[in-house]
């Protein structure tokens, strides 16, 4: 009798669990390619200078997606976060401007014949890093202490929409009054440098728009990873049921006080580079107005969606660009208008569009029989 010996089969070892790697999205990819690649190559001069304009204002629709398409939080005072990092940036590239001519003031000062003395609170703008930092720590100061005493008291709504459109009436009504500091009604104009760099000079001007389109496409791959994050889909949880969140033992004020300062940061960075880019910024840049044009470009685009906002902030911009020169009492109640379509009756944007149409579309049904009707 025979006995056979079975060998025991190899076991092979536990897998290795490799770390996710980072999935670049196609739309980004291509975005990078239009801005960075292409636009240099087939825009002037003038149309580039244009585009960085509008870049900005497509950093501040990034905010805007965060704070409304996700969490729910009509942002309608993002003009006073946009005018804290514009001034910032501004006071400190004036400072340089009259050092670099051997004076102490700026220009407007000494029109004004406000003395010999800069006042207290311009000093430390001296200090390139200090004014830069205050691009995005004072905006997100401001609406950390406001966001603080509304979200504690679970004002929300309508009622939050005032409250930050009064914010931002407030800081343009102040700056128009302090003309001997500010600029008044002028604000800080004829800006000519940005860090030891002549913004006269095309190859300067195109290195800004170089920077701006750099920090929209880092901040939109910020935003992303914050969307997909487990802090975004709490966001959304706080947006569609506060209780709820309440109940599983979150503070929803605590969650919406994050969006609300991310989104004011961005919009102060935006602020920030805008000065250099347009060489000016004044109260009439940072109201009511422009703050709700802030929102109609994200609205339009799709505010839920970051792609969606950013194109549509930017379709927004050039639309004012050029209606506005033809028709220049029509473009306010033009952007009433699409304000108005958006929300009432295309509430996730252009960027939904495609959804909406597919819904919308008669679907083939099957009978019992087999025979479709």
């Amino acid at each position: 009798m025979t006995t056979t010996t079975t060998t025991p089969a190899p076991v092979s070892p536990p897998p290795v669990s490799r770390p996710a790697r980072f999935k670049v999205p196609g739309a980004f990819l291509l975005g990078a390619v239009l801005l960075l690649g292409v636009a240099p190559l087939a825009l002037s001069d003038f149309r580039l200078n244009l585009l960085a304009k509008y870049l900005c204002y497509a950093i501040v629709a990034v905010g805007v997606s965060l704070a409304w398409g996700r969490g729910g939080l009509l942002v309608l005072g993002q003009g006073v976060f946009f005018g804290l990092g514009g001034y910032a940036m501004a006071m400190h590239l004036k400072l340089a401007d009259a050092a670099a001519t051997g004076q102490t003031l700026p220009d407007f000062m000494q029109l004004y014949g406000t003395g010999d003395t800069l006042p207290w609170w311009w000093q430390p703008f001296a200090n390139p890093l200090f004014a830069l930092a205050m691009t995005v720590l004072l905006p997100m100061a401001v609406a950390a202490l406001l966001g603080f005493l509304v979200f504690r008291r679970r004002v929300k709504g309508a009622y939050f929409a005032i409250l930050s459109q009064a914010l931002a009436a407030a800081l343009s009504i102040w700056l128009v009054g302090q003309q001997a500091t500010t600029g008044g009604t002028n604000g800080l104009t004829d800006i000519q440098g940005f860090f030891g760099y002549d913004l006269n000079d095309p190859v300067n001007q195109r290195m800004v728009y170089f920077v701006i389109a750099a920090v929209l496409l880092l901040l939109m791959a910020a935003a992303r990873q914050l969307f997909v994050s487990r802090y975004g889909e709490l966001l959304i949880a706080v947006r569609d049921s506060e209780e709820r969140v309440r109940f599983l033992g979150y503070d929803p004020a605590n969650v919406k006080l994050v969006a609300y300062v991310v989104a004011a940061g961005m919009a102060g960075l935006a602020g920030a580079l805008f000065v250099p880019a347009v060489g000016i910024i004044s109260p009439a840049l940072i109201g009511i107005v422009p703050s709700i044009g802030f929102v109609i470009g994200a609205a339009v685009g799709g505010r839920a969606s970051l792609v969606g906002a950013v194109l549509g902030a930017i379709a927004v911009a050039w639309a004012q660009s050029t209606l506005s020169d033809a028709f220049p009492a029509a473009w306010t109640y033009l952007q009433g208008l699409l304000f108005v379509l958006a929300v009432g009756f295309l509430p996730g944007g252009l960027a939904s569009l495609g959804a909406v149409l597919r819904r919308r579309r008669p679907r083939n049904r099957t009978t019992a029989t087999g025979e479709t009707a």
